[in-house]
């Protein structure tokens, strides 16, 4: 099928990583709701932690998340007496014990800790919730600063699942974004990582950086075959200068326009689903024995703030200085600001600066929002039964459907909605149809291709 409207490409939209979506969070929810929320979590409640670390030795210039350079110790020692502080708050609030399956470790970069801080801090996690034996846990890597100590602190920890920043092989590229990273550093942190029993490996790369092409792309994907990792993200870059300062170090001259981006997306996937891999949703690959191709194929993939994931879980409690989480009442969301975070921690509050609390109509958005992410296709009928609303709430939504319809972006199905795969990359769009919210905080947002 072919599609009209290049330009959707160009807009920018919500990566749908949770519904409502993070600018439209306020302090509406704060420390006492959290608490009142954690509280609430019956005995059993699956969940999942996220432990936020905001410190990497030097700012790659690409990044838009929430971290900062630390050139000495100290302030890391000084956040993590914090953030084991904070676990202590969140686990006195809970009334019964939880079935944690997942614990995701993100930056910043999470491996800035000493390796004797790294074991202590599960051991803490350890002692505090219950950890499911089978439990997931994962951290992510900047393979320029791993040695073997690191790695070997990762094992004792029991990490079984590592993610690499890899972003582009290309030296072009990296000059442009200040991130010097050799084919041979990244391997040998992979053969260490499986040489410690960490097999579980994820690679992450970037299309649409500055000097990057369609050749710089597909060679980056086929070096990285050659270590073969379980998986693969690959993500759009977002040039954000407004909300980002640093990345008015890129050169927008640089940077390859819609066409080239969607030629650089579309050459990297082509060559990892003719290596095999299964493609999943907008940006993610997969081997096919993979528990996320499989959840894929049994239409239990999920997503949340790390992307799409395997994790079901009923409560996901985020650590740290800006760290989100979601409980069954809503989201929350920890002071950004790491001074004003530990303040709170050191009073003995939870460092809750904002969340929302979802409506009905929310669950209902939110649901047909994360089917579409992840399977490119949704039964809006048996969605709307499901939550026992009718589907002619939906009108405005439907229209907005109707429009892209005449594009070829989602084929209307009866009740159903499918995107096609030649409209894949614009899977945000057609979610946007049913965010109530949309327009209000775009200039946030990456562009839809």
């Amino acid at each position: 099928m072919r599609i009209k409207g290049d330009h959707y490409g160009d807009e920018r939209l919500p990566r749908y990583t949770s519904y409502p979506t993070a600018p439209h969070f306020s302090p509406a929810v704060d420390a006492g709701c959290y608490g009142d929320w954690l509280a609430a979590l019956p005995a059993g409640t699956v969940a999942s932690l996220y432990l936020h670390v905001p410190f990497c030795r030097s700012m790659c210039w690409y990044c838009g998340c929430h971290t900062t350079v630390a050139l000495r110790d100290g302030p890391i020692d000084a956040y993590l007496a914090v953030l084991r502080q904070e676990i202590d708050l969140v686990a006195a609030r809970l009334t019964a014990p939880l079935d944690v399956r997942h614990v995701h470790f993100g930056g910043g970069t999470p491996t800035i800790l000493a390796p004797d801080d790294f074991v202590a801090l599960v051991a803490l996690l350890r002692k505090r919730f219950a950890l499911n034996p089978q439990a997931e846990l994962a951290v992510e890597i900047d393979p320029r600063r791993l040695g073997e100590a690191m790695i070997a602190a990762l094992a004792a920890a029991g990490v079984n699942r590592a993610s690499l920043g890899v972003q582009s092989f290309d030296p072009a590229v990296q000059q442009a974004i200040n991130r010097i990273q050799s084919v041979e550093q990244t391997q040998g942190v992979v053969e260490g990582l499986r040489r410690y029993g960490i097999g579980a490996v994820n690679f992450d790369l970037i299309y649409g950086l500055p000097r990057q092409t369609v050749a710089s792309c597909v060679e980056t994907v086929e070096r990285s075959l050659a270590m073969a990792p379980e998986r693969f993200s690959i993500f759009g870059y977002a040039h954000v200068p407004d909300f980002k300062k640093h990345q008015r170090k890129i050169d927008p001259a640089e940077l390859p326009g819609l066409a080239e981006r969607r030629e650089q997306a579309e050459a990297m996937a082509q060559a990892l689903v003719a290596a095999g891999y299964v493609r999943i949703g907008l940006d993610h690959f997969a081997r096919a024995d993979d528990p996320m191709a499989q959840a894929l194929g049994q239409g239990t993939l999920r997503r949340n703030f790390q992307g799409y994931t395997t994790d079901a879980c009923e409560a996901l409690i985020g650590f740290g200085a800006s760290a989100i989480g979601r409980l069954p009442q809503g989201y929350v969301q920890n002071e950004v600001v790491i001074a004003r975070y530990a303040e709170w921690v050191g009073g003995g509050e939870l460092p809750a600066a904002k969340g929302y609390r979802l409506s009905a109509d929310d669950r209902l958005r939110a649901e047909l929002i994360e089917r579409l992410m992840c399977d490119l296709s949704v039964d809006v009928d048996a969605v709307c039964t499901r939550h026992g609303v009718d589907r002619a709430t939906l009108a405005a939504s439907d229209e907005a459907l109707a429009s892209l319809a005449q594009d070829g972006i989602v084929v209307i199905e009866g009740g159903r909605l499918r995107v096609p795969e030649a409209a894949r990359l614009l899977v945000r769009k057609v979610a946007s149809c049913f965010d109530a919210y949309l327009g209000q905080s775009a200039r946030r947002f990456s562009k839809a291709v």
